[in-house]
């Protein structure tokens, strides 16, 4: 069974995107910021992360940015989910390191998708 790493600062959206994951089969491990999901990394190595980036704490460029300077993660698939949706954005988040983004609000076979896309590109 593939390990999603969630990245949610809001309480129920991280309850409802944990939940949507886990419908498809993939076991969740939430965290509410990037310092907390720093930590969870250091406990547990899911196959691919899903990312906020407006968050307190640590936002996640400044989680991306924290992970790609670690040889051990530098290659574990991101996929950046944020209401900031603007071209600018996106392409921030790309130069930083992720592989795919989506943009809140989503419909939940968006980002079970794109989550089991990139998961079929990691070879285990």
């Amino acid at each position: 069974m593939a390990t999603v790493l969630l990245v949610e600062d809001q309480r129920t959206q991280r309850e409802l995107m944990a939940a949507t994951l886990s419908q498809d089969g993939l076991k969740v491990i939430t965290a509410a910021d990037g310092r907390e999901a720093l930590q969870k990394l250091q406990e547990t190595r899911p196959d691919v992360v899903v990312l906020d980036v407006v968050m307190p704490n640590m936002n996640g460029y400044e989680f991306l940015r924290e992970i790609r300077k670690q040889p051990d993660l530098a290659k574990l698939p991101v996929v950046v989910c944020s209401v900031k949706g603007e071209q600018f954005d996106k392409h921030w988040a790309e130069r930083l390191g992720s592989n795919a983004y989506v943009v809140k609000p989503f419909e939940p076979q968006v980002l079970v998708g794109t989550v089991r896309s990139l998961l079929r590109g990691v070879s285990r």
